[in-house]
């Protein structure tokens, strides 16, 4: 038990947590003024999910699973899969961006959308805007971080300073993860570019990648990859044993997230193209003719409006 009531911490990123959660109370009330009673009530519902993605990031970084990640490498896989895939997809689905953007006071609101829309740098900030969210960027993005990160001298690094490890690996992890996720699931404002399809292919594809690193790591491997496991004192449990658990993890874990996405990108493509068939037509390329632009992300997605 006292591995779960002890070794908690407590650093600035709780109180960045308490504000963002204030901040975001804030914008739901403003809104709440000027909005119908059903949608402030979905508003509501979705910000539990907003401040649950919160707590998983929380859990990740100021529970035992932070302080036992130093010397445990399957606990430091757990804590990655939290901050990767389990807080974004709480975080994109809770669609948290226009009650914060409501938590600014109507001056300072209306200066950010001048600059943003007509400030001197506003076509490049857009074009950065688009480049970031583009459903390709954002797919190769959050599957390189994943595999680079793992690499044996990056993760080395990470594990020896702890800037780089706060700051760059997990910032990354959860950064890609956001714009991974919305991708997928909608998250007002912003539109869903990619088609079902698409999306059923970057769900596979990132699966398929997890799946290739775990065995990397188990199966394919005889030592392990990471000195800073090496000789840890008080720790019993060899490091090749550790990293074998670590890659089961990931082998394992991957599919909590991948087969829930997946059956909901396939309801949506069944709902879309009609019949089960018909998707599977498309992607066989019978019946109706597939080109290019059947795989590339839809302009016409739909927004979910809150």
């Amino acid at each position: 038990m006292h591995y779960v009531t002890q070794d908690w911490s407590f650093d600035p990123f709780v109180l960045v947590v308490v504000v963002v959660v204030f901040a975001h109370e804030v914008g739901l009330a403003r809104l709440r003024h000027r909005s119908d009673p059903g949608r402030t009530r979905r508003r509501r519902l979705l910000s539990l999910s907003f401040y649950g993605g919160l707590g998983v990031l929380l859990l990740a970084v100021d529970s035992p699973i932070d302080y036992w990640a130093g010397d445990y490498f399957f606990v430091h896989m757990i804590e990655h899969l939290l901050i990767a895939f389990y807080a974004p997809i709480l975080i994109v689905l809770g669609a948290p961006w226009i009650p914060l953007l409501f938590a600014l006071p109507v001056a300072i609101r209306r200066k950010v959308g001048r600059f943003v829309m007509l400030g001197p740098w506003s076509r490049a900030l857009r074009g950065v805007g688009r480049f970031i969210t583009d459903p390709w960027f954002a797919l190769i993005s959050f599957n390189v971080v994943m595999v680079v990160w793992h690499l044996p001298a990056l993760f080395d690094l990470s594990e020896q300073n702890q800037g780089i490890h706060i700051w760059l690996m997990h910032g990354s992890f959860f950064v890609t993860g956001v714009l991974f996720w919305l991708q997928i699931i909608p998250s007002h404002p912003f539109r869903v570019k990619a088609s079902p399809i698409w999306q059923a292919g970057a769900i596979i594809s990132t699966n398929v990648i997890m799946f290739v690193l775990a065995m990397a790591l188990s199966m394919l491997s005889a030592a392990s990859w990471y000195s800073v496991y090496a000789h840890i004192p008080g720790v019993t449990l060899s490091p090749f044993a550790d990293q074998q658990i670590g890659a089961a993890i990931l082998w394992v874990c991957g599919d909590f997230w991948a087969v829930p996405a997946l059956i909901v990108v396939i309801k949506r493509a069944i709902d879309q193209e009609g019949s089960i068939s018909n998707v599977l037509e498309r992607l066989s390329h019978r019946g109706a003719v597939v080109g290019a632009q059947d795989l590339r992300p839809s302009r016409t997605g739909a927004v979910d409006r809150t």
